[in-house]
């Protein structure tokens, strides 16, 4: 208490300070007044409105709750007087978490939400709770639209990354799972990486994918938060009718909905490439200041050049573009010739 008195005490007198420093050069007995009078007012006024008993020091060890029983049963008062109070539910659904009583976490995590639905910090936090509530079940559809929504907000949050890629490998979505991950590798630290991989790498097994090799991982790592898997194909029918030249080249773009036909990352391959599975990310950049990383939405497309150029020219054929939201969660698929 005495801790306290003397802190405000300087704040006050701090504050005073530099209101009356003007006036005190001016008149310093008049501020001298207004420094006294503000103290008499003060104690007068907190004498008639206040509760000077409720400092001393008996008084507040009462007031305190004795265990996290008493504490959460204060909060849930509280917040049953003033429900608008976003931290208050926040911090109950933390203590509710801490006893293990995840229904009721998530429970107040949704009031959270249901306040502030547009916070990463809250949605996560929800998502999760609605996780550990479900026992072990997948997550349902609420949870992983929390986190999609925490993760278009804030494309570099790891837990929301990191949970949504829980709740699709739990749901029989291991591909999903594995592309949603790849993106932490640049986020985390060496040990943590090592970590993270092989759990990508176990998702990928479970797609029956191939690993991600550590130079690939390391790739994928530099691409960008907003990184989008595409696979590219011949349509059988097209591949079967016509005959294409040897040298041709494949390119698959990325450019921004409606705006210039510059893409912001482009990738050039052979036509014995094809079947393609690719990642576009702010690796694959013409330009540093227009990246995937910077985009809400994009437009791709694969292009195949019998001329080897990446601007369109005649007799070019392309897939039909396809408008992605980004950060995109699953492959998208191009097929040329359709």
């Amino acid at each position: 208490m005495a801790v306290f008195i003397a802190v405000a005490s300087v704040c006050i007198l701090v504050a005073l300070g530099v209101v009356l420093r003007p006036l005190w050069r001016q008149a310093p007995r008049f501020a001298l007044a207004c420094v006294a009078l503000l103290g008499i007012g003060t104690f007068v006024l907190y004498r008639l409105v206040g509760t000077p008993a409720a400092l001393e020091p008996q008084n507040l060890q009462a007031a305190a709750p004795g265990n996290l029983d008493e504490a959460v049963a204060e909060l849930r008062a509280a917040l049953k007087r003033d429900p608008r109070q976003v931290e208050g539910w926040m911090l109950l659904g933390r203590a509710l978490a801490g006893q293990q009583k995840f229904a009721e976490a998530a429970d107040a995590y949704s009031r959270a939400v249901q306040l502030q639905p547009d916070q990463p910090e809250v949605l996560v936090s929800a998502a999760q709770a609605r996780m550990l509530a479900a026992e072990g079940q997948p997550a349902d559809a609420t949870a992983q639209a929390w986190l999609r929504h925490a993760l278009a907000l804030q494309p570099e949050h790891q837990r929301a990354r990191w949970f949504l890629g829980v709740a699709q490998r739990q749901g029989g979505q291991p591909a999903e799972a594995a592309q949603t991950w790849t993106p932490l590798l640049g986020q985390v630290d060496g040990g943590t990486r090592a970590s993270l991989l092989t759990q990508i790498n176990q998702a990928r097994a479970e797609a029956q994918l191939p690993p991600l090799a550590e130079d690939a991982a390391t790739a994928a790592a530099t691409q960008g938060p907003h990184a989008v898997t595409v696979d590219v194909a011949l349509d059988p029918q097209f591949a079967a009718r016509v005959r294409l030249r040897g040298d041709a080249s494949v390119f698959v773009i990325a450019r921004i909905p409606g705006g210039p036909p510059m893409p912001v990352a482009v990738q050039k391959h052979s036509l014995q490439d094809l079947p393609l599975h690719v990642t576009l990310g702010d690796g694959d950049g013409p330009m540093p200041t227009a990246k995937l990383s910077m985009l809400d939405e994009v437009e791709l497309v694969a292009r195949l050049s019998s001329s080897g150029e990446a601007m369109r020219q005649e007799g070019d054929l392309e897939s039909t573009p396809v408008r992605v939201r980004l950060p995109a969660t699953a492959p998208v698929e191009l097929l040329i010739g359709r």
